[in-house]
């Protein structure tokens, strides 16, 4: 039945190929999906699926019941794009000024698409069922899994796969990493305040500016100084802003940045150090502080076992020279939350171009993947379902 499914899959790749177009050259950021939700929508319903729409604000749900008893099987693809300007010379480039799939998840969908067409063609054979979650506002924080799941997206599901492209792995290669995977975002901004004065005259004033960048460097030291080297952690000043004229100090000047960490106790301790060495910083100079510190995602954590089960028949499917275990990465991936309800695992499959020239990272304005990594993430995720079904359905039928 798999082999059917694999052909399938290859039969309508030319369909999904221009799905994912479509979405690339209308791109919509987080938050505001209006038409991409709706054609992901169209496109479950064709396939006789009961579809749920507006979950948790703007996500999209379609449930394939199979034609024999089972477990649940949840698979999740993201759809919000970014506010980058789209510098790629192709045909299916971004038509909205400003926005574009930067980050790979207009392929997530099509690809997620592809599998619930190919399972549903099937569901008479499945021994379960399988929930398809194409969730809104991957990229920004509050992101869509957090609402989704609130407003009941893993009802009854016991399991949950999710996949990312990556543009600098080689085509096909599958990245798996058990326990901690990705990091902890969070996300802090500091408001200095001094005291404004002529260029000319700064002994008069309290240059928020000088004490910004002092306190920039001393921020610097919490990860060298203050983390155990073992622990992971990031602490990066991403903004800093103030003043608009050449001949002027202004009154304020604000910081903004980003933390990352894998251990609970480290992100506990960043928080407050930075709040200490702003305070400490600024009152050495005579200024005065405001900080606001914003927990955002928590830190994907991967089930061993369903991890373990993924690498393996990533073996099977690509060989043993495709898959890698690969260590933490300490981006952000709001997968996390689901993670937290039910096991699951969140894995990477390389789609790097087939030109050195063309290959740039996420979230650049260049972004792009050979569209053939769609059937690595279907295969993978056709032979996930069919495998954790078919192993648990003894043990639903003892239940």
């Amino acid at each position: 039945m798999k082999e059917k499914m694999f052909s399938r899959l290859e039969e309508i790749y030319p369909e999904l190929v221009e799905f994912r177009r479509d979405l690339h050259m209308y791109p919509e950021l987080s938050h505001t999906e209006v038409d991409t939700p709706k054609k992901v929508a169209d496109f479950l319903a064709d396939l006789g699926l009961e579809v749920k729409t507006g979950v948790g604000g703007r996500g999209v749900v379609g449930v394939l019941k199979g034609g024999k008893p089972g477990k649940t099987v949840a698979l999740r693809a993201d759809f919000d794009a970014l506010p980058i300007q789209d510098e790629k010379d192709v045909a299916y480039s971004s038509r909205v000024p400003g926005v574009m799939h930067a980050c790979g998840h207009d392929l997530h969908t099509a690809g997620l698409l592809g599998v619930a067409k190919v399972l549903s063609e099937n569901k008479e054979d499945l021994e379960g069922n399988v929930v398809f979650i194409h969730q809104f506002a991957e990229e920004v924080i509050p992101g869509g899994a957090k609402f989704m799941i609130e407003d009941g997206c893993l009802d009854e599901v016991d399991v949950i796969y999710g996949a990312h492209v990556h543009s600098t792995s080689p085509l096909g290669v599958v990245g798996v990493n058990e326990g901690n995977a990705m990091a902890n975002g969070d996300t802090f901004e500091i408001e200095i305040a001094g005291k404004g004065v002529h260029a000319a005259f700064p002994h008069q004033g309290v240059d928020p500016l000088v004490v910004g960048s002092q306190l920039l460097l001393n921020l610097q030291q919490i990860v060298s100084r203050q983390i155990d080297p073992v622990k992971p952690a990031v602490v990066s000043v991403a903004s800093f802003n103030g003043g608009d004229s050449f001949n002027v100090i202004p009154d304020k000047a604000t910081l903004k940045g980003t933390v990352r960490t894998l251990h609970a106790d480290v992100r506990d301790w960043v928080e407050e150090s930075i709040g200490k060495i702003a305070e400490n910083t600024c009152s050495a100079f005579g200024a005065s502080v405001k900080y606001n510190y914003v927990r955002g995602y928590p830190a994907v954590v991967n089930d061993p076992g369903e991890t373990e089960r993924v690498e393996k028949i990533a073996k099977e499917l690509f060989g043993e020279e495709k898959v890698q275990r690969i260590p933490p990465a300490m981006g952000m991936e709001d997968f996390a939350y689901y993670l937290q309800k039910v096991p699951g695992t969140f894995f990477w499959v390389g789609g790097a171009m087939d030109e050195v020239a063309k290959i740039y990272p996420h979230h650049h304005p260049k972004f792009d993947v050979q569209e053939e990594a769609m059937k690595y993430i279907g295969r993978v995720f056709i032979s996930a379902v069919l495998e954790y079904l078919s192993s648990h359905n003894k043990d639903f039928a003892v239940k």
